[in-house]
């Protein structure tokens, strides 16, 4: 646990001397990204929590954190006294904007007249425009300060450490290449023609009241691209700016009038000379990355009264200030979004290909940490984990990881996103109890995200019991049959109904949107309780997980045992169309091709509970398995792991 005492105390310096009774410090970047360089990492800087999702907000004598319920008991352990802990889903739980806007909730620590700081560059214009009228109806005034004041206090705490040889920490700097088409699958050209007639068309405003009829003819000048994925993705550039995302920073600005050339703003040094031979030919000019802002203030000034600029909802607010907020359109996600998740034939077998080469790596990692527990040697979590990374490394296309690996024994894996300690006290796995592994890879063909629940000795009844409740959720997205009105918010009860038969549940989504060689975790589609999957139909070749589970935390015993342990089942699928006697009312149908080919534990299955139709499908995925990753399994020849994976793959009957 982290002592943020002198930390706060240095922003609240800060806050002083700009006159703010609060500070904003979400968990983003200048781009969205969910995944941080380190130099970004502000919020878990200030509170030492470092879950990927929360907002913290700094007053003169408070300091909240808002995170969702996968982070709620990680938030508990590691948040000093200092911090209120705000369970952003809990009930009676404000949301913090709801928090800031509502005098019940703030009036006491915000009276009229405060104003509350925040950076331009790290909260989205979305936000800010919803945001910004609350509070000012509440005589509370949103403050956008250019420079971050965590910046200055990170930066003078890190000099006072090094003596003054070091400041903070500064973003990586690495190289950006070109993703063969081969792999990619379509060129860039085509993908950038491709977003203009999206931009051309009639509806690109949506609802927005600035294009209204009545309003004057109103055109859309062009599109402003500040999500690293989107960017990667339209120009097939790959890079490694950001730990387990191919990406590289960057912003893009794209004319919708074809003869006016794209301006890709990037840090030249990245910028070998093959790729800006290619980008040259894609007639795409490219400035400094720093040069962004002043270049949207030109853009600004010279527009025509009729021309509107498209923002997509994440974009950041100083993206929409340099151009002027009159003059930008907000869009929920932009057209790159959709195009972007709808994979092509290419990347959709990159996906079938990689994650068979993927179930070679998980099955000699399993049927070796089985062998080295029976025989007693002690494994610890994060060290167990590096073995299967060092599999994966053995793998055609292998690029690194697409997230940090989850590694968990027992109560740890009760925790959704536990990330075992890698200073080497992680916990000793304890071959008694479950284990979970939540993992996944980048490979140049595809992205795999995979979780499995091993036991390597005797689970308890009502373990077994919870685990065949979650693999019952799972086997019903995998089998659903469904009309293409149907949104990821509509199926995701198909996955919590047999949990729900026990009074069972789980606090996170069931499934995501999955990148190509991208961001493992990739909207704007999802399978979950969030309203927003209620917006994007599931559509053909999106790919996604599919993840219920469920987590039990069980006080210890009198022995002092902690019987906590979690479950989840993990494997991506693809939307595909199904074919179907009928076609009720001209409605097309589809149906999940699932990709993840590694066998799910048997051991923990209660039979009795499975109907036969969920039996043979069991049966029927990993015999699938078996036939798909034991031709390459062989190839290793390491033969306890084909051993492992011949006796995880035999059939289950009913007893």
């Amino acid at each position: 646990m982290l002592d943020s005492a002198p930390r706060l105390a240095a922003l609240r310096d800060q806050l002083a001397h700009h006159d703010l009774a609060a500070y904003v410090v979400d968990s983003g970047d200048s781009h969205a990204n969910e995944y941080l360089a380190h130099a970004d990492e502000r919020r878990a800087w200030i509170s030492g929590f470092t879950g990927s999702a929360g907002t913290a907000l700094v007053l003169q004598q408070q300091a909240l954190l808002w995170t969702d319920g996968r982070y709620h008991q990680q938030a508990a352990q590691q948040l000093s006294p200092d911090w209120t802990l705000m369970k952003h889903g809990a009930p009676s739980v404000p949301s913090w904007t709801e928090w800031l806007s509502d005098p019940a909730h703030s009036s006491s620590a915000l009276p009229r007249g405060s104003r509350i700081g925040l950076d331009p560059a790290l909260v989205t214009v979305a936000d800010y425009t919803s945001l910004a009228p609350a509070l000012a109806a509440a005589g509370v005034e949103l403050v956008p300060i250019r420079e971050n004041l965590v910046d200055i206090a990170w930066d003078a705490d890190e000099r006072a450490q090094s003596g003054g040889a070091h400041g903070k920490p500064q973003r990586p700097r690495e190289e950006v290449f070109v993703l063969d088409e081969k792999h990619a699958g379509e060129s860039a050209q085509s993908k950038i023609e491709r977003v203009r007639r999206e931009l051309d068309k009639r509806d690109v405003f949506g609802d927005d009241p600035k294009a209204k009829p009545g309003t004057g003819d109103k055109r859309c000048w062009g599109l402003v691209v500040t999500l690293l994925d989107e960017i990667a993705w339209l120009l097939n550039l790959r890079g490694s700016d950001i730990p387990f995302n191919p990406v590289f920073f960057a912003y893009l600005v794209l004319p919708t009038v074809s003869s006016s050339r794209p301006t890709l703003f990037i840090d030249l040094e990245q910028v070998p000379q093959k790729t800006y031979d290619y980008l040259t030919a894609l007639d795409i000019l490219i400035e400094p990355y720093e040069h962004y802002v002043d270049f949207l203030e030109g853009v600004g000034k010279v527009l025509g009264d009729e021309d509107l600029v498209l923002l997509p909802s994440r974009t950041s607010l100083s993206s929409a200030l340099a151009l002027s907020l009159s003059r930008c359109v907000t869009s929920q996600r932009g057209p790159i979004a959709l195009l972007k998740a709808l994979k092509n034939p290419t990347e959709v077998q990159g996906f079938r290909d990689c994650h068979v080469r993927d179930g070679v790596a998980l099955v000699r990692y399993f049927a070796w940490l089985e062998r080295e527990l029976k025989q007693g040697k002690e494994l610890r979590e994060y060290e167990a984990a590096l073995q299967l990374e060092e599999f994966r490394k053995q793998l055609e296309h292998f690029r690194g990881l697409s997230f940090s690996t989850i590694s968990s024994t027992g109560a740890n894996a009760s925790v959704i996103h536990y990330s075992p300690a890698h200073d080497g006290q992680s916990a000793v796995i304890d071959p008694t109890k479950i284990y979970l592994c939540d993992s996944g890879a980048q490979f140049t063909d595809g992205t795999t995200d995979v979780t499995r629940t091993l036991h390597f000795g005797n689970p308890t009844s009502f373990e077994r019991r919870a685990y065949t409740r979650v693999l019952q959720g799972h086997l019903a997205i995998d089998r659903a049959v469904f009309p293409s009105t149907t949104t990821g918010y509509m199926l995701d009860p198909f996955a919590r109904a047999a949990l729900w038969q026990d009074g069972l549940d789980y606090r996170h989504g069931t499934g995501h949107g999955v990148g190509h060689f991208l961001n493992v975790h990739e909207g704007p589609m999802g399978i979950g309780t969030r309203v927003a999957y209620n917006d994007v139909k599931l559509q053909p070749y999106q790919i996604l997980s599919n993840e219920p589970g469920y987590y039990h935390e069980a006080p210890a015993d009198q022995g002092g045992r902690d019987a906590s342990f979690g479950i989840r089942i993990e494997n991506l699928v693809c939307v595909v169309p199904a074919q179907t006697e009928h076609a009720f009312g001209g409605v097309k149908y589809y149906r999940m091709e699932r990709l993840t080919m590694c066998p799910i534990a048997t051991n923990l299955v209660d039979p009795a509970l499975l109907e036969l139709r969920e039996l043979e499908w069991l049966n029927k995925y990993n015999a699938e398995c078996l036939a798909k990753v034991g031709p390459l399994l062989r190839e290793t020849g390491d033969a306890d792991a084909v051993e492992w994976l011949e006796r995880s793959c035999r059939p289950l009957s009913v007893v």
